[in-house]
This record gives structure tokens, sequence and C-alpha cells, in this order.
């Protein structure tokens, strides 16, 4: 995970407005002004809202409203960017890989934070703030100090402790005021503490709803699928959307015995034919053609024109009437030529209606076979494929994802008939309620409650100026032999951030601490210039300093060198957090107490930090700027 832009308008210590691209490594940002720049508190703000307008504290001056986005990378390796109008509503957005466009993932404030938190791979606010950004009132030199035994016992006896030794805190100038105050703090302590506790059962109702999704949503898959396949089932071919026959199918697979049939039928009538009619389609010659037909005819005319005139001459008249016998063959053999005529002109008749016949018989096989053949041919067209075999295949694709899509169907309706569904719908609804409820309680509660640490805090240093501004005057120096007064030792920060590691590590306290003490050691020795060789930690997670002679609680330290110590710490919380999970470190100006010798050697630290994870330091010093990968001026 990483920061890739953050966008501004009228924000509290940023330029008026701006986009600035922050790319990974070790990043310096420069603040426009001498203002303390609150890119933490903001990126806090940003992705944990609590929708109820605390982010409204970080909007500048010269404006009524302002508006903030970071654009962030998430463990998922998807792009979101989160838009927020301070002390207003909110969104998410999340980059379309494929459009390159932002698509609006939700508006609400719940919701969005399931989002980050379930999806982002955002860990919880606390473990952010208190693994992955050092804000200057984390350092514990700026917290309030916690009574010692020793000063208990020192008050009780009627000593009053030197706190303007050990504290930074001035003493009160109106103590009445100051103690109406506290009392107002005290009440403002407890509406923070219960809105802290209302946050803290949203927060885990919020992640116990976004649980039950995540069980609801197993079936997206299921719906996903069906989708898809009943778009395929509805654009696979069927006889009915090609206009093809219902039996088209039969059609396809009795085919090769059509065309078999049509053969053999074919093959038949060939054979049928009889061999002496094979010149049926020669024609007869006609009849004024045949010469034996005139030589008879001819010839009888002759003899019956001999007879008939020479019977009528006087010279042997009864014997040439003989010759008229001699028409008789003659005619005999003109008339048998033209009996011969139309006897083949009636074979030739005969034989021209038996080819009728054929070809009838043919052109009704042919059709007959193209009744077979046509939807055939249709088929193959429709279905642009080459073969027979390709036609079924193409027309059963449609049943088979009929069967696929009833399957899917089944196994959706068993899923959401399963007890493991339905109890992840019915406490979804019921801590829907819930949440609802907590949020309305908290609405009344108030638009904006300030965190109760801060609350805390601003009310212990209170307190402690009104025990300064009470305290009688310290004398200069102490008697001898007299014992110096007590003083209030600071907070250890060690418990919080140990056990906050373990989370992310997902270890136990021990595990981490043995993790973790090596490096804090190299850490801690090269920043005091070794005035402390070791650490260690107790179960608890209490930290002791040790020295050559002795073994030093942290929080007895100097006020510097438990904040180094802190920062030892937290730099190699972040140096072994980050092998697993790969998160920014937000740092805040946090180092301007530091001695400046030390400052190379701290920018040498952060920049071996910025290899391995990203690293954002907001400074205007110019030799941090030097050490790191980048400088953007915000």
């Amino acid at each position: 995970m990483h920061f890739v832009e953050v966008a501004i308008q009228n924000v509290r210590g940023f330029s008026p407005a701006g986009r600035f691209p922050l790319k990974t490594g070790y990043l310096i940002l420069k603040p426009p002004t001498a203002d303390v720049l609150p890119l933490a508190g903001l990126s806090l703000s940003l992705l944990f809202s609590d929708g109820r307008g605390g982010d409204s504290s970080f909007v500048g001056s010269g404006g009524r409203s302002g508006k903030a986005a970071l654009t962030f990378v998430g463990q998922d390796g998807m792009t979101y960017r989160v838009l927020r109008e301070l002390g207003g509503s909110g969104s998410l957005h999340r980059l379309n890989p494929t459009t390159s466009q932002p698509e609006l993932m939700s508006s609400d404030t719940a919701e969005i934070n399931q989002y980050l938190r379930g999806q982002a791979g955002l860990p919880p606010r606390t473990t952010f703030e208190q693994v992955y950004c050092l804000q200057l009132v984390m350092l514990p030199s700026r917290r309030p100090r916690k009574a010692s035994a020793q000063v208990v016992a020192a008050r009780a006896s009627g000593s009053t402790p030197s706190l303007a030794t050990a504290s930074a805190v001035r003493p009160a100038e109106d103590i009445q005021a100051a103690e109406a105050k506290v009392k107002a703090l005290e009440k403002e302590v407890l509406v923070s503490r219960e809105v802290d506790q209302l946050q803290f059962k949203v927060d885990e109702l919020s992640s116990l709803i976004f649980e039950a999704d995540s069980k609801l949503r197993g079936g997206e898959g299921l719906k996903a699928a069906i989708v898809e396949a009943e778009a395929a089932w509805r654009a696979a071919p069927s006889p009915e959307s090609l206009g093809l026959p219902q039996d088209i199918l039969t059609r396809v697979k009795r085919h090769p015995k059509a065309v078999a049939r049509r053969d053999e039928a074919l093959a038949r009538l060939e054979t049928d034919r009889d061999p002496e009619l094979e010149d049926a389609a020669l024609k007869v010659p006609p009849l004024t053609q045949n010469r034996y037909f005139w030589g008879g005819l001819g010839s009888g005319v002759l003899f019956l024109g001999l007879s008939v005139g020479l019977g009528f001459s006087s010279v042997g008249a009864p014997m040439w009437r003989y010759l008229a016998l001699l028409n008789i063959p003659a005619f005999g053999t003109a008339a048998l030529m033209a009996l011969r005529y139309v006897d083949d002109l009636q074979k030739a008749t005969r034989r021209g209606t038996k080819d009728n016949r054929k070809g009838a018989r043919e052109k009704k096989i042919l059709d007959e076979f193209e009744v077979e053949d046509a939807p055939v041919r249709m088929a193959i067209k429709a279905l642009d494929v080459e073969t027979l075999d390709e036609i079924a295949p193409a027309l059963e694709k449609k049943d088979l994802l009929g069967i696929r899509l009833g399957e899917l169907q089944t196994q959706l309706e068993e899923f959401e008939a399963s007890a493991e569904y339905q109890d992840a719908l019915r406490q979804g609804q019921e801590m829907r309620v819930q949440q609802e409820e907590l949020n309305a309680e908290l609405t009344a509660k108030g638009t904006y409650v300030r965190d109760l640490r801060e609350v805390e805090r601003e009310l212990g240093r209170l307190k402690e100026s009104i025990a300064l501004a009470k305290a009688p005057p310290v004398p200069v120096a102490t008697a001898p032999g007299q014992a110096p007064a007590p003083v209030d030792p600071l907070e250890d920060p060690s418990p919080v951030v140990l056990s906050q590691a373990a989370d992310v590590l997902t270890s136990d306290l021990l595990s981490v601490q043995a993790l973790l003490k090596d490096r804090c050691v190299q850490y801690l020795t090269a920043l005091t210039d070794r005035r402390y060789q070791g650490v260690e930690w107790d179960r608890e997670g209490n930290a002791f300093a040790l020295t050559q002679n002795s073994r030093i609680p942290v929080g007895e330290l100097p006020p510097k060198d438990l904040d180094l110590y802190y920062l030892a710490l937290r730099m190699t919380v972040v140096e072994k957090t980050c092998a697993r999970v790969k998160r920014p470190f937000l740092l805040d100006d946090v180092l301007t107490g530091v001695d400046e010798a030390k400052l190379p050697l701290v920018a040498r630290m952060l920049k071996h930090l910025g290899t391995l994870t990203q690293v954002l330091h907001v400074t205007a010093h110019p030799g941090f700027a030097q050490m790191s990968d980048g400088t953007v001026n915000v």
C-alpha cells in the first residue's frame, strides 16, 4: 500500500489549493508556511472518518469550507480515492483498470470504512495511528506525566514536588478559571469516553457486518455465472431462431440414407432401359425417301397404263390385258413400304413415350430428395459449418448450456437456502438495526466530539498547571544530605506500540519483543551516542533502558532521551512490520527538538526505511531534503 496523490482546497497548513503527486521511497513534504502541516491527522480523518464532522478542524482560516482527497493503492493492488468535504459528506472511488476511469463505490461513511478495511486492506485506526503515524503530540515528552509512588508519598507527607523542573507546562495565571475549565474538561472526558465506546461498538459492528456481507457475497460468483450462462444460452443457435424445422437433427441423421436412396433409384432407372431402344433418339426417315415405295408405285402405274393403252388397240388386245395383273405386286410393294413406314412411326412414338416416363420418374426422385436435402443445406449455411457432422454439436450446444444454467440456478438456490447464508442474512439485518441505533446515539451526543486522548492530555496539562500555580516557590539549592524532591515519571509508550505491532504481526507480545529487540538497540545506541547499551521489556511491555551500571525505566529517562527511544522503537516497528505488509509511514515535523548534529543520522535512518516502504516526512529542514528521494512543496 502507498499514497499516490493528495489534493486539497483550503486545508490548514497546506497551500490554498493544489494536487500533489506522491511517489514511493523517502519523500519530503515542505510546508508553505511555518504553520504545522497536519499530514498524519488529515490522512487519519480521510481514511477513518467517523461521519460526525470532526475533520472540520482542518479547514483553513481563509474560508468557511474545505475539501481534501487522498489517492492510494490498496493491498489488493487497486487504486482508490477518498474525497471529503471537511465537516461534511464524503465518497469513495475506485479506478477501473479496464477503462482507467474512477467508479463511485459508496457515499456512506460506514460502508466506506467497511470497504477500506475489508477490501483495500487498511488496519484499524488505532493501529494505523500508533504504528504508521508519528505526530508531535505522540512524543512522550509532550504527554502528561503520571504520578509515581514516590511522588504520591511525598504529597501525602506534605512536601510539594518541583513540577517546574520536570515539565514544560507553565503555571496557570487564573486558578479559578482553570479549575472551572477542569470541570468542563472532566465533563467532556465523560462525553468523549461515551462517544469513544459507542464508536468502538460501531466499528465492531461494521466489521461484523462486513464479515456477514462477505458470506452473503459468496453467491455473487454464482449469480455472475448464471448471468453469463443465460446470455450464452440465449445466444446459442436453435432450430426456432434459425428458421429450421424442429426435426432438423433427425433429417441430418437420415440424410446419408436419403442420398444413398436417391443414387440407388437413379441407377435402377438407367438399368431398366431396353437394349433395342437405345436408338430411340433417331428419327424415322420420311416415306418419300423410300426408293422401294416409289419403285413399286411407279411399276404399278406403268403396268396399269400399258394394260389400258394396249387393251384398246386392235393388235393382241386380249394378251396385253394380262399386264394389268403385274400391278398387284407393284402396288403391293408400295403398300408394304407404306405399312412399314407407319409401323416405324408407331415404334418411334412408343419409344418417346417411354423416354418421357423415365424423365418423369427421374424428376420425381430428385424432387423427393430435394425435400430432404433443402433443410440440411439451409442448416449448413445458417450455422456456417462445412460438414454434416458439425451440425448436431452446434445445435446441441443450446441444450447443454440449458443444463448448465439449470445446475447453476440449483446451486444458487441451495446456497441461499443454507443455514449459514440465512444466519448471515438475519445477523446482518439485526446488526444494521443496532448500528443505526448507535449512530443515532452518536448524533445525539453532538456533531463534533474531540478525541478522548486529546481531551485527557489537555486535562492533564491543565491540572499540572494548576498544581504548579498552587505550589510554593522551589528553593534554589537543596540542603546538604537532603534528597531532591520526587518528580513524576513520563508515560512509557512501549506497551501501546508493542501491542499494536503484535496485532499487525499476528504474534504474541514476547515473540514481538524478541523480534524487535536487537534492531531497536541499534537505533537507540546510535541516536543516544551509546549512552544506553540495551533495552529490555517485561511481560506487560514496559521498557527499561540499560546502561553500564543501571537498569532504568524509560519513563524516568530525560525527556529528550525518551523521545529518542520512542523514535527508535517506532522506526523498528515500521521496519519489521513492512516485511509482512507495506503501509506508508507518515511523520509530521517531530524532530524539532533533536540535536542538529543528529539530524543527518536520522535522515539516513529514514532513507533506509524508504527502501522498504513509503516514508512521507513533513519538514522544512534543508538537510533532510538532500537525503530524500524527492521533495514536494505542499
